[in-house]
């Protein structure tokens, strides 16, 4: 009796294999309380105008330096306390939390698109213009961002836009690096060889070969460099470089409550406590991204 095969599964044409596909499903039961909590502080921060109890601005003087409740006892419609002219702390932190994620995404957004062309053009071209490239990682490697953020600052102003262009300049070097280092890696790869060989654009080579299998480090670096940008944003509004009075971001906030420290430590300690809420739950996500995603402990 004549055994017909069973005819091969060919892959749909468009179909692109993402490392992510069932990470959720793989995730153990910690690292699944991280996401829901990183997914409820992104809730908060966009429904903070909607959740915030009072106006984040409005200062009424005869509430002053209020405690949160339950410190030594107090009592009060201020559930984390007032500030030092009597604005509502939580009302504050939902607002200075959107505003924060907001600068620290948008920057992240340019660091990637920025890091990411420069690391593929100077691993797929090569030659002088990857060298040129490079060169000017290693330049801003070599300059402490701290000033040229506050040269920035002093050419063009301290209003949004500015800023989230400031932090987006910051750690695009990163991504340079790690997607040079993968493209150079991939392009010898036989099946790149291959497609090579049989005339693909390069276009074609880039976005079919080359970019999908450099997406789980870059996706690692992405979330490694968020909290850094989150710090980045806190320094400058601590410094008085960032989002100026009255709109409250965290980092502000922590820069106008370090006069208070010794009587009303809760202006300060509060939103430092989620600066570093945040960004710790960011840090542990992308450590197990990067324990997930790295095909050699597979």
């Amino acid at each position: 009796m004549t055994e017909i095969a069973a005819p091969l599964a060919l892959p749909r044409r468009h179909q692109l294999h993402w490392p992510l596909l069932g990470l959720w499903n793989k995730a153990g039961a910690l690292h699944k309380l991280y996401l829901v909590l990183l997914g409820l502080v992104l809730l908060a921060a966009l429904f903070g105008p909607v959740l915030a109890p009072f106006d984040p601005d409005a200062q009424k003087l005869l509430a002053r330096l209020k405690p949160p409740v339950g410190f030594e006892g107090a009592l009060s419609q201020h559930l984390l306390g007032t500030d030092q002219l009597g604005r509502d702390l939580l009302s504050r932190m939902l607002h200075g939390l959107r505003l924060t994620l907001l600068i620290a995404l948008a920057g992240g957004v340019i660091s990637l698109v920025l890091g990411v062309a420069a690391g593929v053009v100077a691993g797929y071209a090569r030659g002088p213009v990857g060298a040129g490239l490079m060169a000017l990682v290693d330049l801003q490697l070599a300059v402490p961002f701290t000033l040229i953020a506050l040269l920035a600052i002093a050419l063009f102003g301290n209003s949004l836009p500015i800023l989230i262009l400031i932090v987006g300049l910051s750690g695009w070097e990163a991504y340079a690096r790690v997607v040079r280092g993968q493209v150079l890696s991939v392009a010898r790869m036989p099946f790149v060889e291959a497609a090579v060989a049989a005339g693909a654009s390069h276009r074609r080579i880039l976005f079919r070969h080359v970019l999908p299998n450099v997406a789980s480090p870059v996706i690692v670096v992405w979330t490694m460099n968020f909290s850094s940008l989150i710090l980045l944003e806190s320094s400058l509004s601590f410094l008085g470089l960032g989002v100026q009075p009255p709109t409250a971001t965290l980092g502000s906030m922590v820069g106008l409550g370090r006069d208070y420290l010794a009587s009303s430590a809760w202006i300060a300690l509060i939103p430092s406590l989620l600066i570093l809420f945040v960004s710790l739950l960011v840090l542990l996500i992308g450590d197990w991204l990067r324990d997930a995603l790295d095909v050699r402990l597979k």
